[in-house]
This record gives C-alpha cells, structure tokens and sequence, in this order.
C-alpha cells in the first residue's frame, strides 16, 4: 500500500495545524502498515511550477488524440519546452495513481485553497490521465482521499461564515469530477482563536475542534 501525504501549508510545522494533523495521520497510519510506502510532498518547499503555454498547447493537442494515456504522450511532443512541460507533470500523476491513499493538508487561505495545492491540481490533471484507456473508468475510483484543513475562524455548518468556505465544495467537486468516490473532510477550526481579538473567549471551543480533528484522524488512518 502506498499513502501520498502532501502539505500545502506555508507555516513551519511548530506552527501549522494542517501540518500536525497530517503528521498524526501519517505517524498513525504506518504504524498499522509498516511495510507499506510513504510518499511525501512539500509544496513549500519544493513549489509545483504554475502552468505555461508548452502545457496547454500539449494539452490540447492530446484532447485531440482522443485523450490517450500516459505512456503514449511523448509520441505527441512538438519541442523541448512541451518536453520540459511533460518532465514536471508525469512524476506528479505516477504519484497520484499509485497512490492508495491521499492525504492533504490544506490550511484556509482567503476562504480557499493555497495557490500551490491549487498549481499542483492544474498540473497533475492531465487531460486523459486517470481514464483507464479499456473501460474509460477512472483509475481513482478506489483511492481514498482524506484532506485536513485548518480555518482560523469557524466555518462549519450553521456557523454565519459557513458560505465563506469554499475549501470544501471546491475540493468535494475537484475529486469528484476526477472519479474519485472515498474523499473525507476534517477541520480544525477557530485555529486564531488565541491570537485574534476578535475570536477572544472562543479558545475553549478551538481546543474542542482541533480534539475532535485528531480523533478523526487518527480514526481514518487507523481505517
């Protein structure tokens, strides 16, 4: 088995709580499985670069092949930069489908995704990529994907803020489409409880969120 962890989070891990829940997850989860492979992805500290021309024009010249698979890309490179283009983005989707499990650690930036979870997702969709090329099934229709988020405010169902969060539909939406039929949600919420004055007397209910959090974490990785 293989879990594919990635972290998303541009705070160090003393400071990030997407970070140590994804930590609790992967510790939890290999502990079960110890022969199994952990792949992991900083996207911090090793940035998915954002698409360029080389990528769309690649791409597009696959939609018109008939979106044909992986192996057969190559075949279909113009030049060295669709070349360079394909060089980034294949060890991205050979991660993806060999994954059995992914884990993401998504904290809320402006009541989304961060910009390099979102410049990994526009490189590893593929066009073509996870459609298996006998039954034109999704090759991700068994993976499980458990993402972790962290909110500095409270946005969960019922909350006033709840249609400020756009981390879950996006994501429920992104796996979705991509054929995807285990995806699994957990926040933390209220993680600026202590910092924000205007979330001052609301630290008893953060420490309640984050508890529940790393129980369902470690229930998921335990699963």
């Amino acid at each position: 088995m293989t879990l594919l962890h990635i972290d998303a989070s541009a705070d160090t891990a003393a400071d990030s709580v997407s970070r140590r829940l994804t930590d609790l997850f992967a510790t939890t989860w290999r502990a079960r499985r110890p022969t199994a492979e952990h792949r992991y992805r900083d996207l911090c500290a090793a940035p998915v670069p954002p698409l360029t021309p080389a990528y769309t024009t690649l791409g597009r010249r696959v939609e018109r092949e008939g979106f044909v698979p992986p192996d057969k890309v190559p075949a279909l490179i113009a030049h060295a930069a669709e070349e360079h283009e394909w060089r980034l983005t294949r060890p991205l989707i050979d991660d993806l489908l060999a994954a059995d499990t992914v884990l993401l650690g998504v904290p809320m930036y402006n009541f989304s995704v961060p910009a390099s979870l979102k410049a990994w997702i526009d490189r590893v969709t593929f066009p073509g990529a996870y459609a298996d090329p006998d039954t034109g099934e999704s090759r991700l229709r068994d993976t499980r994907v458990v993402v972790v988020m962290a909110r500095g405010g409270g946005y969960g169902p019922g909350t006033p803020r709840e249609p400020y969060d756009f981390q879950t539909p996006y994501l429920r939406a992104y796996f979705g489409n991509l054929g995807v039929r285990g995806t699994h949600f957990v926040a933390a919420e209220l993680t600026l409880a202590g910092l924000l004055p205007h979330l001052a007397g609301m630290e008893e209910l953060a420490d309640r969120s984050l508890d529940r959090a790393g129980a369902e974490v470690t229930a998921l990785a335990n699963g």
